[in-house]
């Protein structure tokens, strides 16, 4: 199952580069823009003093990420500000907060209290988040019976009851999780999807 994939990257930027490291931004923004699957980017300053930048973007399946990633365009564009911008951390979006798709506009939406804040016009609008207690309900309705189902098959096993306690959840655990994570939620999520969003529209 496709799912967008939101990259944040923090960037230190000298606060004398700001104007240059603007327009750097900007043309990083325009030439990821022409790459197929391209949703939106956005980018944030700490404070107008601060080297601190937080930069966001979003392309709708790891492969349209890849392709972007492994360009020579970006590769000439990183080379471009490598005087003067240097990456500190980068997280790829890619588990269980993605499932929800909390909106990128949120995360990238300047604060009244931050000093030199800025967001591109580009930034999609995601659906808004669900509660939290419906995403607990779901993840509830997905882990149970599947945590269930698999400490029966193992029952099945010769000796395992046997087994000490820490060694039966840890072998369950490491089982379940794979399933969890790439099928069942997923699966479960899409199917409650018209209950997790009602009334936010």
């Amino acid at each position: 199952m496709t799912r967008p994939v939101t990259v944040a990257v923090r960037r230190t930027v000298a606060p004398e580069h700001a104007v240059h490291a603007q327009a750097w931004v900007q043309t990083g923004t325009h030439l990821a823009s022409h790459f197929d699957g391209f949703l939106g980017s956005g980018w944030i300053r700490e404070g107008h003093d601060s080297n601190t930048w937080h930069m966001l973007y979003r392309f709708d399946s790891p492969e349209s990420l890849a392709a972007w990633e492994r360009s020579r365009e970006r590769d000439a564009w990183l080379a471009s500000g490598a005087s003067f911008a240097e990456e500190i951390g980068r997280v790829h979006r890619t588990g269980i907060e993605g499932w929800f798709d909390e909106p990128l506009a949120k995360a990238a939406e300047p604060s009244s209290g931050v000093e030199g804040a800025s967001v591109e016009d580009t930034t999609p609008m995601a659906p808004p988040t669900p509660p939290r207690w419906k995403q607990m309900c779901v993840i509830f309705m997905a882990f149970l019976p599947t945590t269930l189902a698999m400490n029966f098959l193992m029952l099945l096993l010769p000796g395992w009851s046997e087994l000490w306690l820490a060694v039966r959840l840890t072998i369950t655990t490491i089982m379940v999780t794979p399933l969890m994570t790439y099928l069942i939620l997923p699966t479960v999520t899409k199917l409650m999807q018209p209950w997790l969003m009602k009334g936010l529209r």
